[in-house]
């Protein structure tokens, strides 16, 4: 599939520093993960899906439906991968703003050390963002580009236009082996608010108006974009029932809560991590190794470490804590050849799905987000507007699903 919208309601404020740091430890430790696992070109791959992409900014705590899940999480990743790019063999350049256009000299710097193209890459960076700001006219300005490339000369890009008038932003992904023509639907997808009828001169029904335009002949004819994947971000802030699969979520919640941890350790080979911190690395686990089809419903994802506006709940910042020392001392062992703890982490995920084939939640879903914003005190929950307090007249836990 070559290209999809979804609506991205456009955010303002900025990642406090606690939870800045955070996404890029965890962020940089799942990136790691994937390459050493699957290698670099699963990662770009990824990276170029946008249901993964949002189902990633959620695990790392940014608001579970916004357009700020961009830039922060590529923000992010460029901070700690760069770090390890001669171990990784993956960069990541350019960003928002007065970054962005630092990106051609990232190139050829990159390229430089690697023996790449650097004038090809710096060509494809700029040919990328002109064809999605000027081919496609659908009202939205760029303002982030970024170029995530490989050592094999494999790239994403990854670039965010906004709409400030309807106040939703679109975001647009590209994947190189997928692309055969900048100017033919060269997009993985392009994610973003409706627009109804623009000019967008890549779609393949306006091969006839390219020549039309080279040959001074036609005027541009307005084109309605192909739809194929919808991923539609709804308006309000707070996580529903209606957001999430339950039946995966509650898979999730019953692996952590309703199992001794003592009786899994065979499986799990994860001692002394709590049933909390479970749940949350089961979710980072199947953004490591979940297929595609898993990534449906992003909103999930924010049940392993909440949001920094409080939705659906606080950022528990120990839980977070201990999933980043998890998931580093397992990349660690994993290196020295010891794969215990790398594989009892997929495990997670692959437990979880046969769990949720026969699973029946209870639809107690309200139930279950007043619970983990109840507990939030206990885990050191914190959002932009403070730390959580412990609620009046608490009595404890809740039987889950």
């Amino acid at each position: 599939m070559k290209s999809g919208h979804a609506d991205l309601p456009l955010h303002y404020g900025k990642v406090p520093i606690w939870l800045a740091q955070r996404m890029s430890a965890l962020g940089g430790a799942i990136v790691e993960s994937i390459v050493i696992e699957y290698g670099r070109d699963a990662l770009l791959q990824k990276m170029s899906d946008p249901f993964w992409f949002q189902s990633l900014g959620c695990v790392l705590g940014m608001d579970w439906h916004s357009s700020g899940i961009t830039t922060s999480v590529m923000g992010a990743l460029k901070q700690s991968v760069n770090r390890k790019s001669a171990e990784l063999g993956i960069y990541i350049c350019g960003g928002r703003g007065k970054y962005s256009r630092q990106t051609p000299a990232e190139l050829l710097a990159i390229a430089d050390k690697t023996g790449l193209d650097g004038n090809l890459l710096v060509h494809n960076s700029k040919l990328s963002a002109k064809v999605d700001n000027t081919a496609i006219q659908d009202g939205f300005q760029l303002y982030l580009h970024s170029f995530v490339l490989s050592r094999e000369g494999n790239w994403t890009v990854i670039q965010q236009g906004m709409n400030t008038g309807e106040r939703v932003a679109r975001r647009y992904h590209w994947h190189s082996p997928s692309i055969k023509s900048f100017i033919e639907e060269p997009h993985t997808f392009i994610y973003g608010h409706n627009q109804g009828k623009i000019l967008n001169l890549t779609d393949k029904m306006a091969a006839p108006t390219r020549a039309g335009i080279l040959d001074l002949t036609k005027e541009n004819p307005d084109h309605i974009m192909r739809e194929v994947t919808k991923l539609v971000m709804p308006g309000h802030h707070d996580v529903r029932a209606e957001d999430v699969n339950l039946k995966r979520l509650g898979a999730v919640l019953a692996l952590a809560h309703d199992n001794p941890v003592a009786d899994m350790e065979s499986l799990l080979m994860l001692e002394g991590v709590g049933p909390r911190t479970i749940q949350s690395l089961t979710l980072v686990s199947e953004i490591i190794h979940g297929t595609p089809s898993r990534f449906s419903d992003p909103a999930r994802f924010s049940f392993a470490h909440g949001g920094k506006d409080g939705h659906p709940f606080p950022v528990p910042v120990a839980i977070y804590d201990e999933s980043i020392l998890t998931l580093d001392r397992a990349i660690q062992k994993a290196k020295m050849g010891d794969k215990d703890k790398s594989d009892a982490l997929k495990n997670l995920s692959k437990v979880a799905a046969r769990l949720e084939e026969d699973f029946q939640p209870n639809n107690r879903f309200n139930d279950i987000v007043k619970q983990e914003r109840d507990n939030s005190w206990k885990y050191g929950g914190r959002t932009v507007m403070g730390k959580a307090k412990k609620p009046k007249g608490w009595d404890g836990q809740l039987e889950l699903f």
